[in-house]
């Protein structure tokens, strides 16, 4: 680059420079409160199950099928709004999601009969599924070296989420019912249509399409808010810096290669740009640059996501089971009573430790080790509940699942969008997520299904071996990403900086 007024800087030198500050802040409790509503839409489903099957003497599968639809709306959502996010912008995004929860998820609460409810909770799901658009939002805004740190940040409204849902519940459920707890739990989605007027939009999005002068407006305001300054010179691109730096510094780009490997001819700088435009998307995604990374992810994403919402709901399914199985142990009765508040409740303070794990080894040990270390140790975990225990040796095994899980889950959230491009980022982290939900929606079969049939040793067998092929994908990820920028094209996405942790 040029020395004086020619000297140009991109967006992520920009963030690099002013660092993280206030404007961050405001950025993190927006999108914060977003997590906050799909993680209380999403517990809700192990408290309102029980209580609606009793409530309509629904059967086994009709109980499942009410957690299984909400998974399919956000298998569909999760898809969709990564595309509209990525060609119209990530603020078009997640407005539509957010509306359509609220909507959905309010009327929920006065749905007349199980098919209203059923159909409600899809497209609750569908707007759920715009979960991923508001994180790769978020993670455009954070400076590259603490970007893992805030991202587990960020991973933590989930807690406050689940934790949240976990006392409303226990409040509600009891006096007034499955039907209050569905009204309260949209409450933080309406919060997201109430300060939508106030968000920006990603300057990486803005200068991706050519918006330029929007992109320095949103970097100045950053700057301001902050107290800090923008570097000197002119914004631009990383594609024009690419094309700059290979007329006239061809050996510059050396530091994005491991010592001793030569770098392959890169394809067009604009490649990436040109092939989601003609292409499509999806097309993209399974391109020979991105597609082992792609489909390592879809595993990683429905490995997890099956797993979490498996030691989820049994954190509740077991106990109603262990009723019905094991006859010797007092209760028989089936209804919402069943639920042990108290269990869910501490349960959930287990994302807390997990959280805390995710943060303490995500920039010092890297994204892969931090994800498969975990993943192994959740199968450990697992391992007793093979056998029937004591409720209290049970909701201390799941409590360790949940610590290592929910670790690996937000680790996975940071890595998936950090592999990928701009110009199909969302697209790239929605169509995995949307994968996770096809997990999410067989879960429930498994875990209600198999554990009411009192065959818990075949649900837990299935939760190892899929938790296990899980972390062996993690260790075949082509490479690490910590501290490393984000990238606008396939050709900067193909190796990490020398700087990687």
């Amino acid at each position: 680059m040029e020395d004086g007024n020619n000297r140009s800087f991109t967006v992520d030198e920009a963030l690099v420079e002013m660092g993280f500050g206030r404007f961050q802040l405001y950025v993190l409790a927006y999108a914060g409160m977003g997590m906050v509503a799909e993680a209380m839409e999403m517990m809700l489903l192990s408290f309102v199950g029980p209580a609606v099957q009793s409530f309509w003497n629904l059967s086994s599968r009709e109980e499942s099928l009410i957690t299984s639809v909400v998974f399919a709306g956000m298998l569909i959502g999760a898809y969709s709004w990564g595309i509209v996010a990525d060609k119209h912008g990530r603020r078009k995004g997640f407005i539509i999601t957010a509306v359509v929860t609220f909507v959905a998820g309010f009327l929920s609460a006065f749905a007349p009969n199980y098919m209203w409810l059923i159909v409600l909770r899809c497209f609750v799901g569908l707007g759920l599924g715009g979960g991923p658009v508001l994180a790769s939002w978020y993670l455009e805004f954070i400076p590259a070296p603490n970007r893992g740190t805030w991202m587990v940040v960020f991973s933590g409204f989930w807690t406050v989420g689940t934790i949240l849902e976990a006392s409303l519940a226990w409040l509600i459920m009891p006096s007034l019912g499955w039907r209050w707890l569905l009204a309260l739990s949209s409450i933080p989605s309406s919060l997201l249509l109430l300060f939508y007027r106030w968000t920006p939009e990603s300057p990486r999005y803005l200068i991706l399409q050519g918006r330029k002068a929007e992109a320095l407006s949103i970097l100045e305001k950053i700057a301001r808010t902050n107290g800090t300054q923008l570097p000197k010179g002119v914004l631009g691109s990383e594609m024009e810096t690419e094309m700059e730096e290979t007329k006239s510094h061809p050996t510059e780009n050396t530091h994005l290669l491991k010592p001793g490997e030569v770098e392959e001819s890169p394809p067009p700088v604009s490649k990436i740009v040109l092939e989601s435009d003609n292409k499509g998307p999806l097309l993209v995604l399974l391109s020979p640059e991105l597609i082992k990374r792609t489909l390592l992810l879809w595993v990683v994403f429905f490995g997890n996501a099956f797993a979490y919402y498996g030691v989820v709901l049994l954190t509740t399914e077991l106990k109603i089971s262990q009723n019905s199985c094991y006859p010797s142990e007092k209760g028989l009765t089936h209804s919402s009573n069943d639920v042990n508040y108290r269990d869910v409740f501490i349960a959930s303070f287990a994302e807390f430790p997990g959280l805390l794990i995710s943060a303490a080894m995500v920039d010092r040990l890297g994204r892969k080790a931090s994800m498969s270390s975990m993943l192994f140790t959740c199968c450990i975990f697992l391992l007793p509940l093979l056998t029937h225990q004591s409720p209290t040796l049970t909701t201390a095994l799941l409590f360790g699942s949940r610590i290592c899980i929910s670790a690996a889950f937000t680790v996975v959230y940071i890595y998936a969008p950090e592999i990928y491009p701009t110009a199909v980022r969302t697209t790239g982290v929605g169509v995995g997520s949307s994968v996770g939900r096809i997990g999410g929606v067989l879960c429930p079969l498994v875990a209600v299904g198999l554990v009411h049939g009192c065959h818990q040793t075949i649900a837990v067998l299935l939760f190892e071996f899929v938790i296990l092929v899980s972390g062996i994908c993690v260790c075949l990820f082509p490479f690490e990403t910590s501290g490393r920028e984000l990238t606008d094209t396939i050709s900067t996405a193909k190796e990490p900086s020398s700087s990687s942790v």
